[in-house]
Formats: structure tokens, C-alpha cells, sequence
């Protein structure tokens, strides 16, 4: 039991640490990390339905219409409505926002690769793979 606690506290430590250079990065360009995942989802996967935004990037309904009415504030969104469905709305990318995501995210990319390069391109393959079974074990065992 010592051992799964050093590893849960060496994990958390490890995450405060990346996440740290994330902020850091992201609030330079006056976001937090929640408005700068939807700016990236909206990115790479184009418009999105407002309940799909909060599911892709795991927060409430709540909170993504809080983040979704600031973006739009900051001219860095907008919503579109569905046409097949009226009570359904899209999160669409201004110009503005696509300018700032496209100038931002290569940017941020190279930050987290810097603060990821305390281990081999080797080393990363293995964590990756080690992490993603330990995640999903832990899952599992949550039905049990």
C-alpha cells in the first residue's frame, strides 16, 4: 500500500507541475485553460453543439454556457442556431478567435513540449501506455 501511495503523490506532483506551465502559457494570451480547450475543440474539430463542447472537454452545462457567454463577449465566438433543431445551438469560431487559436496553439504546443521533455520520445511512448492502463483499471474498478 506505501508503494500506491508514493505513486499517487508522485503522479499529482508530476500533474501540478505540467499543468503549471498550461496556465502559465495560456493566460498569456488572456484565457484560462477551460476558454483555451473550447477555442482548441472548436479548432481542430469545427463547430460544435454547446452539450457536445462540455462532454469533449468534462465540465457541466453550466459551466460551458459561463464559458461559452464570456468567449462571446471577448468576440472570440459566436453561437449559431441549428436548423433543424431550434433549441440547439453551435459554438462557431469569429475571425478573431480563429486568428488568435491559429497564432496561439502552435505556440502553446511547443510549451508543453518543453515542459514534457524531461523524458525521451522512448520514455513518453512508455508513460503513455502505462498511464492509459492505469486509467482505465481504475475505472473499472469504479463498478466493482
Amino acid at each position: 500500500m506505501e508503494q500506491e501511495l508514493k505513486l499517487y503523490i508522485t503522479l499529482s506532483r508530476a500533474y501540478r507541475a505540467i499543468l503549471a506551465h498550461d496556465e502559465r502559457d495560456v493566460r498569456r494570451h488572456g484565457l484560462n485553460l477551460t476558454e483555451f480547450a473550447v477555442l482548441e475543440l472548436l479548432y481542430h474539430k469545427g463547430p460544435q453543439p454547446l452539450q457536445r463542447i462540455g462532454e469533449r472537454i468534462l465540465i457541466t452545462t453550466g459551466t460551458i454556457t459561463y464559458v461559452i457567454d464570456k468567449l462571446e463577449r471577448k468576440g472570440l465566438l459566436y453561437r449559431n442556431p441549428c436548423e433543424k433543431d431550434r433549441r440547439k445551438f453551435y459554438a462557431v469560431l469569429s475571425e478573431s478567435g480563429k486568428a488568435l487559436i491559429t497564432k496561439v496553439f502552435p505556440e502553446h504546443a511547443q510549451n508543453l513540449a518543453y515542459a514534457l521533455g524531461g523524458l525521451s520520445s522512448e520514455e513518453q511512448d512508455i508513460a503513455i501506455n502505462l498511464l492509459k492502463k492505469l486509467g482505465h483499471e481504475a475505472s473499472s474498478r469504479l463498478e466493482n
